[in-house]
């Protein structure tokens, strides 16, 4: 059983691996580097990360959850909050709830500052779970399996589709 406690100075900050991360066209303006928090303290139900993002960037692409609650709480660094139609400035301290639901709870954090941007981004774990896609047209469904040991990522099947057809999870961004 692991350490039921972390620090966050001790959580390792990674890329994403090499079957996610976007063309380098995108990571022009979608990057993020994360460490496991909630799978490293041996939770199931509830994921937590830290995350980075460099200045100028967004973390993910906009999208929406049908089935998980996010919450973000933001430790170091300035960004903007688009949240449906609205945006929002971001601050350190700043607590960010963006519920289950359609379009119009779709979110996306980016980084305005001129230092990086770091959050606790905290995650119900329901599985499968449906994402949409607004500005691309996608909607993707992941089924994700816990890692095999504390901290490893979660084996996630996944298929995006645009109007019928299957499409990369970059396409479109």
């Amino acid at each position: 059983m692991p350490a039921p406690l972390l620090n966050l100075a001790d959580v390792p900050l990674l890329p994403r691996p090499a079957d996610w991360a976007p063309p380098p066209a995108i990571a022009q303006r979608i990057a993020m580097r994360a460490g496991r928090i909630g799978s490293t303290l041996g939770l199931t139900h509830l994921g937590c990360s830290l995350v980075a993002v460099p200045p100028g960037r967004q973390a993910f692409p906009f999208h929406s959850h049908r089935h998980n609650d996010e919450l973000f709480v933001v430790l170091a660094g300035t960004g903007e909050l688009r949240h449906g139609r609205r945006r929002h400035p971001l601050r350190e301290g700043d607590v960010v709830g963006c519920p289950a639901g359609g379009p119009e709870t779709a979110h996306a954090i980016t980084n305005t500052g001129s230092t990086e941007l770091r959050y606790l981004a905290f995650s119900s774990q329901h599985t499968p779970e449906i994402c949409d896609y607004p500005d691309s047209g996608k909607t993707g469904w992941f089924d994700a399996r816990p890692g095999t040991t504390p901290g490893d990522a979660p084996q996630t099947d996944h298929v995006l589709v645009r109007n019928g057809q299957v499409v990369d999870y970059w396409d479109g961004e």
